[in-house]
This record gives C-alpha cells, structure tokens and sequence, in this order.
C-alpha cells in the first residue's frame, strides 16, 4: 500500500481554525486545540445572541412609543389596548418609527384612538 502523507491537509485545517480565531486574545487565537473550543463557545454565543438582540428591538419600540405617549397625557398600556379595540393594525414596529420619525402622523394615529 502507497504512504499518504497528511501535512498538507492537516495544515490547511488549521490554518483555517486559526483564521477564524482571528483577534482573539491569549492562546486562543495561536492554539489549535483552544482556538477549536473558542469557535465552538463563539458560535453558541452567537445563536443566543440573534435572539437577543431581536429583544432587544422590541423592548426598545415599547419604550419609544411610551416616552411618547405619555407626552400626550396617556400610558403604554391604555394605547396599546385603545388601538386593539379601535381596530387599528400597526405593530409595534411602525408605532416606533412614527413616533420617532414622523411625531405628527403618530399624534394623528393617537388622537384617533383616543
């Protein structure tokens, strides 16, 4: 049987570990075995924190269209079941962008439901 040397491929693997590594501190970004481990705690981490930062968002309209709705004499919650009753469909994510871009079309959307 022909011998099959592996230098070339076991080199470019970790070439390429190492290249993803890239910027980390301590022998993370150096070490084989610790790099592998850091892409594998990186890549985790980063799933969890999509869903997060999708969280985010949305913790952050609540918050804009309370700052100003409560401008205009009213709280989040009394406006946001004033809408459903009213039959208004925006979501949360239009409500924050007219309160914050367009304050005049919000106050229109507002006074309508009040």
């Amino acid at each position: 049987m022909t011998r099959v040397k592996r230098g070339v491929i076991k080199n470019k693997r970790r070439k390429n570990v190492l290249s993803q590594t890239k910027g980390y501190r301590f022998g993370r970004s150096t070490k084989e075995a610790a790099a592998k481990e850091a892409i594998a705690h990186a890549g985790t981490y980063a799933f969890a924190h999509r869903r997060d930062k999708k969280s985010d968002a949305r913790k952050l309209w609540n918050v804009r269209i309370n700052a100003v709705v409560r401008e205009n004499g009213s709280t989040y919650s009394k406006f946001i079941n004033a809408l459903k009753k009213g039959g208004i469909g925006l979501d949360r994510k239009i409500l924050s962008g007219l309160a914050q871009d367009k304050p005049a079309v919000f106050k229109r959307v507002f006074d309508k439901v009040k």
